[in-house]
């Protein structure tokens, strides 16, 4: 009887453990979706699984050894009816996982534009989305508005039923941007950009975190996302104008030091090409823009010229773990290169190095005229 009873009581222990069941409730309809998915997968597999277990002890209790009365038939080895039953229930709900799967994969894709704004609702034309750039630091999270010129740390705001534009990147180590009430976790790269498109529905505080584990701080960077009305949003971004903070290039650089449990912070101002720079991992004005280098490959590489043009990390230095030290990371300090067409107008780019010097690139042209005061072309 004792046993029966903790048995019995065993059940109740999950109240305890006060699990959020925000994933099967959210408040978002890319979520609500992603809900949905995961309920009708389940139910679909739910029909092969409960008729096994069910006949399992079915077939368990009817042939016991006891029960004399059933058939026992040592010879039986095939029966067609069963066969059918037994492959055809499978393929069909496999069929069926099949068509959804697809269908979602393509109408949940992060990167696809939001059609409506819930299940009753298109998305009525003309509606201009939230531009938000989220950066993935040490340990904490930068999130940008380009069209409002502000930005925070640590604190997500967006008005109800208005479509958001999330553009995500990482300062350092492999992230995941995860608001379970929004949208399902979207990873965030160094030097890569991935991109959710979202919308929340109902208003309130919802927790945001990283769902990829990225060292000692970890555990501690989460955010909070508040969902508001229109006329709260235009309150939180006016809030943030009256900060006074400026976050340049300098502020950046000490903001992606290291750090846990950071409180918010608003900036007023943010410079332009901030999200730009730090994609491309050249928010230190003395190293050369990833774009920049991608572009120099595409038209041959820098041959020679690139041997003594490569210098020593000055930060981010790659520190000591169990008594091995790694090789010290370098980067390319400059070079000279006819810039992309951009607005119509081609340039030349010249990034200086540290000591005034400047490199010229093999097979590529050399503008004497472009050269920073001072500058000189390196010998090849």
């Amino acid at each position: 009887m004792r046993t029966l009873r903790t048995l019995a009581v065993l059940p109740l222990l999950l109240f305890l453990a006060g699990c959020d069941m925000v994933v099967m409730s959210p408040s978002g309809d890319i979520a609500a979706q992603q809900r949905d998915l995961i309920v009708i997968s389940t139910l679909l597999m739910l029909l092969i699984i409960v008729p096994v277990i069910a006949l399992t002890f079915l077939f368990a209790w009817r042939y016991r050894a006891s029960n004399k009365e059933a058939t026992y038939d040592p010879d039986w080895h095939h029966s067609t009816q069963l066969e059918v039953v037994i492959w055809a229930a499978p393929l069909v709900i496999i069929i069926a996982l099949g068509a959804i799967t697809w269908t979602s994969t393509h109408l949940l894709d992060p990167y696809r534009p939001l059609a409506r704004i819930d299940e009753s609702r298109p998305l009525p034309e003309g509606v201009k989305p939230l531009e938000v750039r989220a950066v993935a630091l040490d340990w904490k999270w930068l999130f940008i508005y380009p069209d409002l010129g502000v930005a925070t740390v640590n604190e997500l705001a967006a008005p109800v039923d208005t479509p958001i534009n999330f553009r995500i990147t990482s300062s350092t180590v492999m992230n995941s941007f995860f608001v379970p009430a929004l949208a399902g976790q979207i990873y965030a790269m160094a030097g890569m950009e991935t991109k959710l498109h979202a919308v929340i529905n109902k208003p309130g505080v919802y927790d945001g975190f990283s769902a990829n584990y990225s060292g000692a701080g970890f555990s501690d960077m989460r955010f909070k996302f508040h969902g508001v009305d229109q006329a709260g949003f235009d309150a939180w971004v006016a809030k943030a104008k009256e900060s006074g903070q400026t976050l340049d290039r300098a502020g950046y650089l000490e903001l992606e030091k290291p750090s846990v449990r950071e409180p918010v912070k608003l900036y007023a101002n943010v410079e332009n090409d901030l999200f730009d720079a730090i994609l491309n991992m050249c928010v230190d004005t003395q190293k050369m823009c990833m774009k920049d280098m991608m572009r120099i490959d595409a038209q041959g590489g820098m041959g020679k010229a690139g041997l003594g043009n490569v210098f020593a990390l000055q930060y981010d230095k790659p520190r000591s773990r169990s008594g091995h030290t790694a090789p010290q990371k370098r980067f390319i300090a400059a070079v000279c290169t006819p810039e992309a067409p951009r607005d119509g107008q081609t340039v030349e780019r010249v990034t200086p190095r540290p000591d005034g010097r400047r490199a010229s690139a093999a097979g590529l042209p050399v503008s004497q005229t472009a050269m920073a005061p001072g500058a000189a072309v390196l010998p090849e």
